[in-house]
């Protein structure tokens, strides 16, 4: 990597780290039907700074992750962890501090990708990998046996939500989404065609998760633009379209940030993980693994109530979290689950058949990080959570962070691809016996 690009590199880190502007808001969609529950309408997202005194300095506004800071909390120097501007060498990356079940290996599938978050994989085999901060997406394509990354596009704003269907690929940035078709056949000339502009342009919790679901129609997220707040009647919600972009509905509503979603195999459910506010407390709000039962309907709290079972101090007065739809499991406070996956392969036990792979960031608001795991949550017939257990420990080394794992995807021989924007690379979860699993996409 040049200097040149290294520096840009910090410098979009740094700023998307400790910044972040409100910008004027597109006008809403259309609501699929009108929510059962109450439906937030839009208010100032912060309170009026206040005149200083003749000839005083003006003070610096807060940045939108300090928003609702308590003053008990400034000293305790809890801010989100900033990524390495450049991806971790091949030889460093944390492979031996990670644990895993017996006759579970991984390893490094592919590296030298600054911010990887979401996975997709094409028909021929081709990894698509997306950045947040950055503005890029990469492609993994096999090369002599080996896998070689290439950007394939620059220019992006946030490019955080990826989908693969019938040879095209899908992106999600802040304010649009585009579509590349054939994208494996033009791996070195791709272009995209802008299908999806009714977006607000919040920064904060802008960028998206975005999945093709059963219906042949594009999910994905509109983050609330706040820590929290009364959101605009853009935000807070999960919408779908068309895969041209036509037919934009709400799917539901009360949601403050997605950045994981996936539909069960049998019964075409959508379910997603769901981070909840900072800065109530170190141990509260649990963040949540939801399921829509009724598209359109579904509220599932946002800003009234935090994990399910807490009535906002500042929003819940006059509310009951009994109001709105409950999380079918509690993640841990401040835990920050984004990527999850049902695992439909035949590789893995059948114990993990149809369970749902669930990546945990990890904690920046806590003074002792938790998190930083893969988690599997294992079902009941009726869709409900039978318990979840560790996956993939080790992430978190010493109250510090070795590795950040973000979304998984599977590869046709049903292991596992498992994204670390921390390191920049992406693992290969395989099981069996070492010698004879070979690498298979």
């Amino acid at each position: 990597m040049s200097h040149t690009l290294h520096t840009r590199l910090l410098g979009i880190v740094l700023l998307a780290a400790v910044a972040g502007g409100f910008a004027t808001i597109a006008t809403p969609v259309e609501a699929q039907q009108p929510p059962t529950n109450p439906s937030p309408s839009a208010t100032p997202l912060t309170a009026p700074a206040s005149t200083p005194a003749t000839g005083a300095a003006p003070v610096p506004a807060a940045p939108p992750w300090a928003q609702a800071r308590p003053d008990e909390a400034v000293s305790a120097n809890l801010a989100p962890v900033v990524p390495p501007p450049i991806a971790t060498a091949p030889d460093k990356l944390p492979l031996s501090k990670l644990k895993l079940p017996k006759n579970f290996h991984i390893e490094v599938f592919a590296s030298g990708m600054p911010q990887a978050r979401s996975l997709r994989v094409g028909d021929k085999g081709t990894v698509f990998v997306s950045t947040r901060l950055l503005d890029r997406i990469y492609a993994v394509a096999s090369s002599n046996g080996r896998p070689e990354v290439k950007t394939i596009l620059t220019g992006l704003h946030w490019p955080n939500g990826i989908a693969v269907h019938n040879g095209t690929l899908y992106i999600a940035e802040l304010n649009k989404i585009s579509k590349i078709d054939n994208v494996e056949s033009h791996l070195d000339d791709a272009k995209a065609t802008v299908i999806y502009s009714d977006l607000p342009n919040y920064e904060p919790h802008g960028w998206k998760f975005l999945v093709v679901g059963p219906d042949n129609r594009l999910y994905f997220n509109v983050g609330a633009p706040c820590n929290i707040c009364m959101p605009p009647a853009t935000n807070a919600q999960i919408r779908s379209i068309n895969l041209d972009g036509s037919d934009a509905q709400i799917v539901a509503h009360g949601i403050r940030q997605v950045v994981g979603m996936d539909f069960h195999p049998a019964s075409k459910v959508l379910y997603f993980t769901e981070n909840q506010r900072d800065w109530l407390s170190e141990d509260q709000p649990q963040d949540k693994l939801n399921r829509v039962l009724n598209p359109g309907k579904d509220n599932f709290g946002f800003p009234y109530c935090d994990g399910g079972d807490i009535e906002d101090p500042i929003y819940g007065w006059g509310h009951s979290c009994s109001e709105f739809t409950k999380p079918i499991a509690q993640l841990g406070p401040h835990t920050a689950p984004l990527g999850m996956r049902f695992y439909t392969g035949q590789m893995f036990p059948a114990s993990y058949r149809n369970a749902i792979f669930i990546a945990r960031h990890g904690s920046w608001n806590k003074s002792h990080k938790i998190g930083g795991d893969v988690v599997v949550a294992h079902l009941k017939p009726d869709g409900t959570v039978k318990s979840i257990e560790p996956f993939i420990t080790g992430f978190i080394e010493d109250n510090n962070y070795v590795g950040r794992p973000v979304d998984m995807e599977w590869l046709k021989d049903g292991s596992m691809l498992l994204s670390d924007d921390y390191n920049g690379a992406v693992y290969r979860i395989t099981y069996g016996p070492q010698q004879q699993v070979s690498r298979g996409q």
